[in-house]
């Protein structure tokens, strides 16, 4: 029996009108960047007449409705196979169109469509100048500054939605995404899911790739990363915390969108399946930069950049959680969220390694003149650039500093009592702590110097040191305090008294009364030869004082000038007074500039010469006769 008129003539026609377009012509398989042929490019229906385009969907649709209802018996069985058959050929050129459709309507997103006045407020841009500012390469968007028309004139893109800090670009206008979803919808529906998520996939993941590029992302491995100096990764980590805001914000956020402009409602989670198919790679690509640098090996000089990576991703974790929330993103969240943890526990890491190296610091050579080590400027501005970080740090550190035993058989250990420290956060003991231990390295390499003075002054300069940063940090004297920095004040006074004492205290008792009377009575007179040795004693230990003090260093210009004032009020008064009594006893002997070789002013102005690091360039000047 003949199939019924108004049954088979439809089909027919909807046959037909698909194997005409079934051509070599049309069937040309577009790569990424590739022009088709002129005769192809005319012959793509959806760049045809809408009516053209509409007939062929209605085609579809006809023989779509026609598989649907035939039998399996007769020659609905052949006309079912027909079908098939020519369903098969829509589908592989609805496959083309939604290719085509995609290459002709999608492009990277590029740095220099957004607002090159603004960019992302830097977790730490308004804290610490170590963070250098956006480079022209990559401009970020500002939450508070860049409105919805400034980025969609900009990006030149129809519309963008926004939410908290994500911007969602309108990737594709609206016309090609209505014809991207009729195709996505018929292919779905005649069980092409698989083909319509992989052509997809293929093209918009060029897309997101080419992004990438244009923003300075690059295919690095874990082990790639972890092979490259840190200088090298220092400026990546820079590139990475602005470059990562946009992947997240701006390219995932929009590929999401549309993702589900495209697919939502057509199948189960069609739209994530989509979404991930394009950003999965991508994604594990931006993270596994931050993951290599999460479990490189640790030392000092990459806590700050590990901090700054920290607080560029916890930023973002809010944004990663949107982005990728549905179910078969979670392995993304999971890794960013892993990432975040591991971070945290290398800056834990990296402070309990510093301590370490801080009191474990072998140099034994001493630096010349007694000046500032090395070591106290490091650590000092060490610390001083963890108090900029102190709003991070004090969510990371919890626990207290490690300080060792009290055995005192230990001389690697040194002491501190936390218990006068109550009320500090446990980031600022730590830093207390690096003072403490700073000091105590500091004391074992004065010891290398042979003069106990030289000894005293180095410790005194360093000291100086450590008060005067500590006291130019606001963040870091708040958090030491001012107790404890009255303790390192009065560490600064007692190594100035010990260096005084050690100095000057011999060459003031060469001016000493004792000794110099006769005849057991004071009314009995002076021994004249006691006194020219007296006088002989001074010159010559002043003469060495001076000599080898004056190659000394004092960098702090006020220091230098303070203990040069403590020290003329301890000699010159003495001297004056000692002169006064007994020059003439000297005057009225023979050659008594052999003796009295200084006046007052003479030693007042050798003074002058002292702890400037320069060898002086004559002798003392001779008192005028």
């Amino acid at each position: 029996m003949e199939p019924p008129e108004d049954k088979i003539a439809p089909l027919d026609a909807a046959e037909k009108l698909i194997l005409r377009w079934d051509s070599p012509a049309e069937n040309v398989i577009l790569r990424w960047g590739s022009t088709a042929s002129e005769e192809s490019h005319e012959r793509m229906i959806f760049e045809s007449d809408r009516h053209e385009v509409d007939r062929y969907l209605q085609a579809v649709d006809e023989i779509q409705l026609s598989l649907s209802s035939v039998s399996l018996s007769g020659d609905e069985q052949h006309s079912g196979n027909k079908a098939n058959s020519t369903i098969q050929i829509a589908m592989a050129r609805l496959e083309d169109e939604f290719r085509n459709i995609l290459l002709n309507h999608t492009s990277p997103i590029e740095p220099d469509s957004f607002d090159s006045t603004t960019t992302y407020a830097d977790p730490g841009s308004s804290r610490r100048s170590s963070i250098d500012t956006p480079s022209a390469e990559l401009d970020e968007l500002d939450d508070d500054h860049l409105n919805d028309e400034d980025l969609a004139a900009s990006s030149g893109r129809s519309s963008y939605r926004s939410t908290s800090s994500i911007r969602e670009i309108d990737l594709v206008p609206s016309e090609a995404v209505l014809d991207l979803r009729s195709i996505a919808e018929r292919m779905v529906s005649a069980g092409y899911l698989r083909e319509c998520i992989q052509v997809y996939g293929s093209v918009r993941k060029l897309v997101v790739d080419a992004s990438f590029r244009r923003l300075g992302i690059e295919k690095l491995s874990i082990g790639d990363v972890q092979r490259l100096e840190w200088e090298q990764l220092e400026a990546k980590i820079r590139r990475w915390i602005r470059a990562a805001k946009v992947c997240v914000r701006v390219v995932f956020a929009s590929e999401k969108k549309l993702c589900e402009q495209i697919f939502e409602g057509i199948g189960t989670a069609v739209d994530d399946a989509c979404f991930m198919e394009t950003v999965k790679g991508p994604a594990i690509q931006l993270f596994n930069f931050a993951e290599a640098i999460s479990i490189s090996r640790r030392s000092p000089e990459k806590l700050f950049k590990i901090l700054d990576l920290h607080d560029g991703l916890m930023d973002l974790i809010p944004d990663i959680d949107v982005v990728f929330e549905c179910k078969s993103s979670e392995s993304i969240r999971v890794q960013a969220a892993e990432i975040l943890s591991r971070l945290a526990e290398a800056a834990r890491g990296i402070l309990s390694e510093f301590e370490n190296a801080v009191l474990r610091e072998p140099s034994r050579v001493p630096v010349p003149g007694g000046t500032i080590h090395p070591l106290t400027r490091y650590v000092m501005n060490y610390i001083s650039l963890i108090s900029d970080y102190k709003q991070t740090l004090n969510e990371l550190i919890v626990s207290k500093p490690s300080t060792g035993t009290r055995y005192s058989g230990d001389p690697t250990t040194p002491d501190m009592e936390f218990a006068e420290l109550e009320g500090k956060t446990p980031l600022a003991l730590h830093l207390i702590w690096v003072t403490v231990i700073l000091q105590f390295n500091l004391e074992g390499k004065s010891k290398h110097y042979k003069d106990p003075s030289l000894a005293h002054l180095f410790m005194m300069n360093n000291v100086h040191y450590i008060v005067e940063k500590v006291k130019g940090s606001p963040e870091l004297r708040e958090m030491i305090g001012d107790d404890y920095l009255k303790k390192l004040t009065g560490k600064l006074r007692q190594a100035a008294t010990n260096y005084l004492r050690a100095t000057w205290v011999r060459v003031l008792y060469s001016l000493r009364d004792e000794g110099l009377h006769v005849s057991g009575s004071f009314s009995s007179g002076v021994s004249k030869s006691a006194l020219r040795e007296r006088f002989k004693s001074f010159n010559a230990m002043f003469e060495e004082v001076h000599r080898t003090q004056a190659t000394w260093l004092i960098p702090d210009v006020q220091l230098r000038e303070e203990l040069r004032i403590s020290i003329s009020e301890k000699l010159i008064p003495a001297y004056r007074s000692f002169l006064g009594r007994f020059r003439s006893h000297i005057e009225s002997g023979k050659h008594p500039e052999n003796y009295i070789k200084y006046s007052v002013e003479d030693l007042e102005a050798a003074v002058l010469d002292f702890f400037e690091g320069l060898p002086v360039s004559q002798h003392l000047r001779r008192r005028s006769q």
